[in-house]
């Protein structure tokens, strides 16, 4: 495969200038580079040539897994309808497996699942990925697999915090790796950290061999549980802890985990919704200190008292602005008027010194990065209310929060010079004019390590 490539005309740093590359890497930036007879020549017609974005927080087997699922989060004639329609076309034998259910909303359970699907054994997952829903049949199934749910979970159908167990007793949905490859390249994704709480190689070993064959391929870092001891060739990045929204753990044990990551030479990656989880983690880290990398994952709910904590700390807040432009409206219907400028926040943490990044949670947030860039300038929700006028961006400042390294996410943006890898997303049209259009369509092409990727 070429990697000396010449991408010609190209606009870098609000010069029109050629990016030279060679091994892998950007060798030279400059006007006219015109080496003879060089491999591949590219022309970006005055194009911006970014550095590629990296999503710091998503889940690449769940996106795979979701895109053989049926989904639940807005269909068109309402959710009985589309589960029994799927039901329908379900073979013999087979499972029928939903995603993007909002919990919180139309309460499913075990009883409404058994009326619409019958003997077929159907799971759904809820938006947040945190809960499964289960028919009898797929109890049934569950419980001859050998995996116990407990009695309150048996009598819902609800099934909180469990998919270590649960994967033993189904079948393993298909995983069309080479098509989230593919969507992520659309828009412009060379690199990504997966914030699965993997416990065990097995994941991160589907990861690696996606990577090794090209179904994948941008550069992953994986994060997984403390005790994930390797990440099967792939970079691995900090340990992830969560705290689970409904049931905190002990003071005592959080801060165990955060210390014994640190003394394995890891930081942490701390999943934190609530306000609750936030003090909580907090109280851990002054109790036994916080390490340069370690972060707040999601930081859904940060209030003001909080923000001087987090920067004294030090800490990152990898946040999902695109959850307002999904979920906005959902927002401003459930949480409390006093509550709502807490969430999601952005500009606040950056003015009060926190340092932020930014990831999708994809399939669990809209998976676009470009979305979610637009979400944090115009803080819209689907209806067009603003959610968090003070929690602005600027667009420069939006896509920066895909810019950051995947070692140093909220750390000064990557660009692209001599010496830093050749992965690029290059634009149809100058940096100016597409800040002032935030959106994956202006993706025009994707190198990584200066191969050009198709999507």
């Amino acid at each position: 495969m070429v990697s000396a490539l010449l991408v010609r005309r190209g606009e870098v740093d609000g010069r029109v200038a050629d990016v030279l590359v060679d091994g892998g890497r950007v060798t030279a930036v400059g006007p006219d580079l015109c080496p003879t007879g060089w491999p591949e020549t590219w022309d970006a017609r005055g194009g911006a040539v970014l550095p590629g974005l990296h999503d710091h927080h998503l889940h690449l087997l769940a996106m795979a897994a979701a895109a053989g699922s049926l989904d639940l989060s807005a269909p068109a004639d309402g959710v009985e309808a589309a589960v029994r329609r799927a039901v329908a076309a379900v073979e013999a034998g087979a499972w029928l497996r939903a995603v993007g259910h909002h919990a919180a909303g139309e309460r499913l359970d075990r009883r409404r699942l058994d009326e619409w699907a019958g003997a077929v054994p159907v799971r759904v997952q809820d938006a947040s990925g945190a809960l499964w829903i289960l028919n009898s049949a797929a109890l049934a199934a569950v419980a001859a697999a050998g995996t116990e749910v407990g009695a309150d979970a048996a009598e819902s159908g609800w099934v909180l915090r469990e998919d270590t167990a649960l994967a033993q007793a189904w079948p393993a949905p298909p995983l069309d790796l080479a098509a989230v490859g593919q969507a992520l390249t659309a828009r412009g994704v060379t690199g990504v950290t997966d914030a699965t709480p993997f416990a065990d190689p097995s994941g991160p070993e589907l990861l690696a061999a996606a990577v090794a064959d090209g179904r994948l391929p941008q550069r992953v870092v994986v994060t997984g549980q403390p005790s994930l001891s390797h990440a099967a060739g792939l970079t691995r990045g900090p340990a992830k802890i969560v705290i689970g929204d409904h049931h905190l753990p002990a003071l005592g044990d959080l801060a165990g985990l955060v210390a014994s990551s640190h003394a394995a030479g890891r930081p942490v990656a701390v999943h934190c919704v609530t306000v609750e989880a936030l003090a909580l983690l907090l109280a851990a880290w002054a109790d036994v200190g916080a390490w340069p990398g370690d972060r707040v994952e999601h930081g859904a709910v940060v209030p003001v008292a909080a923000i001087d904590a987090l920067a004294d700390l030090g800490v990152t807040v990898v946040t999902q602005p695109g959850f307002v432009a999904e979920r906005g409206d959902r927002y401003r219907a459930e949480v409390d008027v006093g509550e709502q400028p807490d969430l999601w926040r952005c500009a606040t943490l950056l003015a009060g010194g926190v340092r932020v990044a930014a990831g999708t949670d994809a399939p669990y947030g809209p998976a676009d990065p470009w979305r979610a860039m637009a979400a944090a300038v115009d803080r819209c929700t689907p209806s067009g209310a603003v959610l968090g006028d003070d929690e602005r961006l600027t667009p420069e400042r939006a896509l920066g929060l895909f810019l950051g390294p995947a070692d140093d996410p909220g750390g000064p943006a990557r660009r692209v010079e001599p010496g830093a890898p050749a992965d690029l997303c290059v634009l149809d049209r100058p940096r100016i004019e597409a800040l002032a259009d935030l959106s994956a369509v202006r993706v025009m092409a994707t190198f990584v390590a200066g191969i050009a990727v198709p999507a």
